[in-house]
């Protein structure tokens, strides 16, 4: 299509009126302070936007591989985009992936772990964005960009956190897993009496939480992407902005509208897995797995169809010749592979390590080729200031992928290393390794010829395994892990 002109740049004051009235009034966003002495609004062509999706495997998507997925939003949105053939997190889970993504940082090898006391999550890393930390955000924002957040990932609006530092609009869509949003005496005791009965305790709060739902538009990812897509509207008038789209689908529950587990499934009349008791997978029949598999990627089609509004919307607005996108998942989740299922800390296998990595730039840099370089969620930040030109405050731990663009290479990685709470992970060309962060119950596969990880081989070559652990984790930990107490009293 045509490059379409711009529409005037709003003033900042402008713009959040029409958030607040128009288009996005339905929002009920909240307006971060504006700061003293912040630079007026002025002309950059290039606009951001950062997709998130919680729990997408790389598997489950059309583009990476896979034959039967229904990915159709995805697979177009990775022709016009680089697209990272090995992209890992620099650390697991949810928030410390966002940590990574936010700031530029890396949050493993978790030193400097300080748990909030009111938290329900035990992770090491699973913290507050450190104070002395400046985000992606604030450095956009002092630079003139608008800055606007939407998601439904609830651990990020929890009252001890503070991921929306630097956003000018910010909206937070309650009501997932188990956010304390409706008390548990609104629940759907439908819904309930179809979960298993392992899990029933876990769906209690968000049974509650999604009760009454109508149509299709109440579930969570058309939330996301539709308040989204009416903050975008409102924000064409006010090019330059930072837009960060976080939606917690594909997480579990799994519970989409039937016509997309009809995708997937046929009849089944048992218990419906709608979410895992995390680790073995030998609770479950090899039916209810396959209809565990199935709701999973139910779910993924669903998150993928909104995906596609929101993108329609772009293209709609005349966006895409402006904007840079970037979409990238969190970590994956185990659905029975190695008779595991959910997200053990233990359980470090492709299923829950291999993400989706996609930048698509507004001249088409790149469109349609792929990349082996390790790329990773910290490296989110300093593509984008690379892209955009602008000097972060200090230098990130993070590369600058938009190298790749040009056909070049960002600093070598011949090797990667990432952390998920006690255990670390590791790979280069020919080997994955994982283990306890002391070296214990270690894990070592040869991906040249196992590339399904079913053989280890760490008892018959330890010498591979050692050097992976000394010469890779500890060496990019610099230095011997932390250890920390066990569980505190008020969660066990």
């Amino acid at each position: 299509m045509g490059k379409q002109p711009l529409r005037r740049t709003l003033s900042r004051s402008e713009f959040l009126k029409v958030a607040g009235s128009a288009g996005a009034g339905l929002l009920g966003a909240s307006v971060a302070s504006a700061g003293c002495g912040r630079p007026p609004n002025r002309r950059i062509e290039t606009n951001v936007v950062v997709v998130i999706l919680d729990s997408l495997r790389k598997d489950h998507v059309g583009a990476y591989g896979n034959p039967w997925i229904k990915t159709p939003s995805l697979d177009a949105l990775a022709k016009g985009s680089l697209r990272f053939t090995q992209p890992y997190p620099e650390s697991l889970p949810t928030i410390c992936a966002r940590r990574a993504i936010h700031t530029g940082f890396r949050t493993w090898p978790f030193r400097d772990w300080h748990p909030p006391k009111d938290d329900d999550v035990w992770r090491y890393g699973w913290q507050p964005i450190p104070t002395e930390q400046t985000t992606l955000a604030e450095i956009l924002r002092g630079q003139g960009y608008l800055t606007m957040f939407v998601t439904d990932t609830l651990h990020q609006f929890k009252p001890s956190y503070n991921f929306h530092r630097g956003f000018d609009v910010f909206h937070f869509i309650r009501g997932q897993t188990r956010d304390a949003y409706r008390p548990d005496w609104m629940l759907s005791w439908e819904k309930l009496e179809k979960t298993m009965a392992t899990v029933r305790d876990y769906m209690r709060q968000y049974s509650a939480n999604t009760a009454g739902r109508e149509t299709e538009e109440d579930w969570f990812a058309p939330q996301v992407f539709e308040r989204s897509s009416e903050l975008l509207e409102a924000a064409s008038g006010a090019q330059p902005f930072f837009m960060v789209v976080d939606g917690y689908d594909p997480h579990e529950p799994w519970d989409p509208p039937q016509k997309y587990i009809d995708l997937y499934d046929g009849d089944y009349a048992g218990g419906e897995p709608y979410v895992p008791r995390e680790g073995s997978s030998d609770y479950l029949t090899e039916r209810q797995l396959q209809r565990m598999r199935a709701l999973y990627s139910a779910e993924v089609t669903m998150a993928d169809r909104w995906l596609g509004r929101f993108l329609d919307k772009v293209n709609e607005l005349g966006l895409f010749e402006n904007t840079l996108i970037i979409l990238l998942s969190d970590h994956g989740h185990a659905l029975g592979e190695h008779g595991i299922v959910g997200k053990p800390v233990q359980a470090l296998w492709p299923e829950l390590t291999d993400i989706v990595f996609l930048i698509r730039h507004p001249d088409e840099k790149g469109a349609g080729q792929t990349s082996d370089y390790y790329a990773s969620t910290h490296d989110v930040a300093p593509t984008i200031l690379g892209i955009l030109g602008i000097e972060p405050p200090e230098p990130m731990d993070g590369q600058d992928l938009s190298v790749v663009l040009g056909g070049g290479e960002p600093e070598a990685r011949d090797h990667f290393s990432l952390g998920y709470h006690n255990f670390v992970w590791a790979r280069d060309e020919a080997y994955i390794y994982f283990s306890r962060s002391d070296g214990a119950k270690a894990k070592l596969y040869d991906v040249r010829e196992d590339p399904k990880m079913r053989n280890n081989r760490a008892q018959d070559r330890p010498e591979v395994a050692k050097r992976m652990f000394e010469d890779y984790v500890l060496k990019d930990a610099k230095g011997p892990l932390p250890r920390y107490p066990t569980l505190p009293s008020y969660l066990r």
